[in-house]
């Protein structure tokens, strides 16, 4: 493509400059890359020739096919895109710095109660329990050996609901994204102290406590659930992940639609709404705000970078509590 050089330059300029996460830049090189493209087609052989009108009839373009989040995020790469150039002095005039961003309507996030989030961890305990009464009990030898692959699944199938159960505790006692907990080690858990550290948007590290039923849940993992599928991966002579917190079924490193799913299924089971792992940050969030937490205490949990990102919790609970309100006194 006739811009490639620019984008290459630009994208190394996010990650190594500002510092983005990985996901950010892929989303923002797309973003970019998609638009140049369109600028190709359109007969552009050189930069400085895009106006204002182009972009906003860009815009207009790109509204029929994509969401008003979604064209937010993509005004963004563009305007610092644009930006990039004129810094570097590619360009002689930035054309996007007047464009603006469409308008994003206020959306409270699906929260869990706190009977609902009771219910969920309820269920993750009940099936890690049901799965130990299973594989509970002496063993005639003859029937042992007659049923040996049986009860090899059964045993992966305890160390798959015991990484389960540690992993929903975990995202909701912390409130962290799929992603920071998809990317744990076992060097970042601090036991004794009952921390985790993380790994959050932008390479920003912060630590986080843990109360003590993902503390016994993780502890569980660690001892009874890991080594299972640990050492499955191993029989199966593939590449070890030794550093891994979380592993799936081949012992490599769990991945994020792995855990989406995990949260779905339990949900399901539990009888509760369809649920993405990041309800459970939002629930977190906002039953700590319902507890007195400190607004700061909870940006600071969560990482985000602005305090306005963490307010939105402050009217979900407001929410919750018209709710209560209106069945508590119908005729109000």
């Amino acid at each position: 493509m006739r811009f490639d050089d620019e984008l290459d330059s630009f994208c190394q300029h996010m990650s190594r400059v500002q510092g983005l996460s990985a996901n950010t830049v892929k989303a923002y090189r797309i973003d970019v890359d998609e638009f140049l493209h369109l600028m190709e087609l359109r007969g552009f052989t050189d930069l400085d020739a895009v106006t204002i009108e182009t972009l906003r009839s860009w815009m207009a373009h790109e509204m029929r096919n994509h969401s008003r989040s979604t064209m937010a995020r993509k005004t963004v790469a563009i305007r610092q895109f644009f930006a990039f150039l004129e810094d570097r002095q590619l360009l002689d005039h930035n054309p996007a710095a007047i464009l603006a961003t469409p308008r994003i309507p206020e959306h409270l996030p699906q929260v869990l109660s706190h009977e609902q989030a009771g219910e969920l961890m309820k269920r993750a305990q009940d099936d890690t329990e049901q799965m130990q009464n299973v594989d509970g009990g002496e063993c005639n030898p003859d029937v042992q050996q007659a049923q040996e692959p049986r009860i090899k699944r059964t045993v992966r199938q305890q160390a798959v609901e015991v990484r389960n159960r540690a992993m929903l505790e975990l995202l909701y006692a912390t409130g962290m994204r799929v992603a920071e907990l998809t990317g744990l080690d076992l060097g970042d858990l601090t036991m004794s102290e009952r921390t985790v550290r993380v790994m959050g948007k932008g390479s920003k590290e912060r630590v986080v406590p843990f109360g003590l039923p993902a503390c016994k849940a993780i502890e569980v993992w660690l001892s009874q659930g890991r080594p299972v599928l640990a050492d499955h991966n191993n029989a199966a002579g593939s590449a070890s992940s030794e550093s891994a917190l979380f592993l799936g079924l081949q012992g490599r490193r769990i991945g994020q639609r792995q855990v989406r799913q995990v949260v779905h299924e339990l949900a399901q089971e539990a009888d509760l709404p369809s649920i993405s792992p990041h309800a459970l940050r939002h629930s977190a969030a906002t039953h700590l705000l319902d507890g007195g937490a400190d607004l700061r205490e909870v940006q600071e949990m969560l990482g985000h970078s602005s305090l306005r990102t963490t307010q939105r919790y402050t009217h979900v609970s407001i929410e919750q509590l018209r709710q209560r309100y209106d069945l508590a006194f119908p005729r109000a």
